[in-house]
């Protein structure tokens, strides 16, 4: 066997080095009431990544073993532990969840600790530190609670406040369907410190690479003062592009003075209202004018492994229909979206690593980038490690690419790919097996990658997703292992 590490490509877009297995969103918020303040932890479990159990026939049901501690200096000061128990489905579905925890003024440590009760194995965990201050003087701001969907309801469910079920925003994050940003806040003790209508000024700020800061939205809301005031704003966002944000909440009073501020950060992907910026704009003064018919063609090929899913076929057929001005403001807006100040700097980064790729997976069957090795670097960077069997009599050559995490939404980790080259064609590596999410997974890729060797096969099911153990035969040892 052969072990070998990729180190001669860099991938332009760098992420986390988190490897949790369990994606959940862990969030918090601060409020209070008439005799003691306190947080809410909101819990949200990506159905895709815990194990289900059947209930019967066609039926499927998760399961998360949580544990919540509160600790300052070191000591616990508030604890849960509970199963929460997903939806009984057909298919996988994500689940949430909301607890409340009384807490005096201070700062503290947040853990929340995940266990997939059907694969124990399975588990992640979160620490944030938070802050509670009510100091019951002046005008006070509950924390902001970004929310997903709200409706009006008076039951007893945790999700309910003042008459409303709030489903929580999980991750801070506005897909690019999301048409409104809602939240929700409290206010405390403003009667106590005006005696007029005041102003709640609400402020979305685009975040810079450098951390500056710049309003892109406004809005205003008139209040009455009130022992509580209870407020859920809704806010258009259909035209705010793709980036990282944060909401500032302003309390003015009629003199304009600033009397108490609260924020929290979020992040918007918004592909719709930059296509439609894109599409205005004249790409003759633009990069895409000085490259040639078969670079742009090549471009576009190139581009193909960081395309999303549905939009694959649009890309197939501006490349099918040969139309050169069609072609490169196709090419020019996509780049723009990743990089609407610089598009060029973003594409020529992007073809440096394509160009190394087609060259390094090139072969008669295509360009290297379009081969499934290549693919797969070109959508999820270079492999923390490369496992290369040439040697193996019972199997083709096969490679194992080990991820410490893959860039999905949200991120996987401890991700593996199982390429081989069954026609032994030179370069001609086919993906077998992955764990990732979205990708190919073959329960019976061992079957599948030892078929013509008999003794394996010897005595093995037709159903079977292994095979018999051996010298000659070590993939499952290599995949389960690094």
């Amino acid at each position: 066997m052969k072990k070998s590490i990729l180190l001669l490509f860099t991938l332009f877009t760098l992420f986390s080095s988190n490897t949790k297995a369990i994606d959940a969103s862990v969030g918090y918020a601060s409020f209070k009431s008439t005799d003691f303040s306190f947080i809410e932890v909101y819990l949200n479990i990506l159905g895709t990544t815990v194990e289900y159990s059947t209930t019967d026939s066609i039926m499927y049901q998760a399961a998360v073993d949580v544990l919540i501690l509160i600790k300052q200096d070191s000591s616990i000061i508030q604890y849960d532990k509970y199963t929460l128990n997903g939806p009984v489905t057909k298919f996988t579905n994500d689940f949430m969840d909301v607890r409340r925890f009384p807490l005096p003024n201070g700062e503290y440590v947040l853990e929340v600790i995940l266990i997939d009760a059907n694969a124990p194995e399975n588990r992640a965990a979160y620490e944030k530190t938070i802050k509670v201050n009510y100091n019951n003087e002046g005008l006070l701001q509950s924390d902001i609670q970004l929310v997903g969907k709200y409706h009006k309801e008076t039951s007893n469910s945790m999700f309910v406040k003042n008459g409303l079920f709030l489903e929580p925003l999980p991750y801070n994050f506005y897909y690019k369907d999301a048409t409104h940003l809602y939240f929700y806040q409290e206010l405390y003790n403003s009667d106590k410190v005006l005696n007029d209508l005041f102003l709640m000024r609400y402020t979305i700020e685009k975040i810079s690479g450098n951390g500056d800061t710049e309003p892109v939205m406004l809005g205003n809301k008139k209040l009455s003062p009130k022992e509580v005031n209870v407020v859920l704003v809704k806010k258009d966002i259909t035209k705010l592009a793709s980036g990282n944000y944060q909401l500032v909440v302003e309390i003015q009073n009629r003199e304009g003075e600033v009397l108490s501020t609260k924020s929290v950060p979020f992040q918007r992907s918004n592909p719709y209202y930059q296509e439609e910026i894109l599409a205005s704009t004249d790409i003759e003064k633009e990069f895409v004018a000085e490259l040639d018919a078969e670079t742009v063609r090549y471009s576009l090929r190139a581009i193909a492994p960081i395309v999303y899913d549905n939009s694959v076929e649009v890309l197939n057929m501006v490349i099918r229909k040969n139309d050169l001005e069609a072609q490169r403001r196709y090419l020019y807006s996509f780049w723009g979206r990743i990089n609407t100040a610089d598009p060029k700097s973003a594409y020529d980064k992007y073809m440096e690593v394509a160009r190394a790729v087609d060259k390094k997976y090139h072969s008669a069957f295509g360009h290297g980038f379009e081969s499934d090795r290549g693919h797969t670097f070109m959508k999820y960077g270079k492999p923390s490690d490369i496992v290369t069997v040439e040697d193996e009599p019972s199997a083709p050559p096969y490679e194992i690419w080990i991820y410490d995490e893959v860039p999905t939404t949200p991120p996987q980790g401890n991700v593996k790919f199982l390429f081989y080259n069954p026609s032994l064609a030179g370069g001609n590596f086919q993906l077998l097996h992955s764990t990732c999410i979205g990708e190919t997974q073959n329960p019976q890729w061992e079957v599948t990658l030892y078929s013509n060797d008999t003794q394996s096969m010897n005595g093995t099911d037709f159903d079977s997703n292994t095979v018999n153990d051996g010298i000659n035969r070590r993939a499952r040892d290599y995949f389960n292992d690094f």
